[in-house]
């Protein structure tokens, strides 16, 4: 039971990222669809200088987002150190392209203007995603500092071979005669 302490906490952050990324790809692409079409005067959407810059980095933080899920699930599934590192690789590259997009959110509330209430939830949810991808990132990643929270990175078993660890050749121990070795 205690070696399941970091997956049962990652499991339900792991579905609520999957749900926010998702929710959040919906109106990141519905407001470029009307950022692109030229209809800034919508009553759901408004903008300024930074909306395309925004929009841009949202739909790919959560293109990656949820692709990073897909991994992190057959890491929770199988929870071992060789699954690990697809996990927390994918979860970290997601997390630092949620973080830019983060940034360019607040630049665009910075700048203030007219922003309709799709995007202003854009905006919420990525800076919220930010927090809560970074929080998965480290329960990924707490097995570093003890195994009762997950796989550690010292496995002292990892890659040994059945044997003294000597290298085989793989046709037997006797080369063939009139070959070349």
């Amino acid at each position: 039971m205690a070696q399941t302490v970091g997956r049962n906490i990652a499991a339900p952050l792991l579905f609520l990222n999957l749900l926010m990324y998702t929710i959040a790809l919906g109106f990141a692409c519905w407001c470029t669809n009307k950022y692109i079409d030229g209809q800034t005067s919508h009553p759901s959407f408004g903008g300024n200088g930074a909306t395309g810059f925004f929009l841009t980095f949202a739909i790919l933080a959560c293109v990656v987002g949820i692709v990073s899920k897909f991994a992190g699930g057959t890491h929770i599934r199988v929870w071992r150190s060789d699954s690990l590192a697809a996990a927390g690789s994918a979860s970290l590259v997601a997390w630092a392209i949620t973080a830019l997009a983060s940034g360019f959110a607040c630049k665009e509330i910075n700048v203030g203007g007219y922003r309709g209430w799709r995007l202003r939830m854009v905006e919420a949810f990525i800076i919220i995603l930010t927090f809560t991808q970074l929080l998965y990132v480290l329960l990924l990643h707490a097995g570093m500092f003890s195994s009762k929270y997950g796989p550690g990175y010292r496995d002292r078993d990892y890659g040994v071979g059945a044997g003294t660890g000597e290298p085989v050749h793989k046709g037997g121990a006797v080369p063939a005669a009139g070959t070349r070795v």
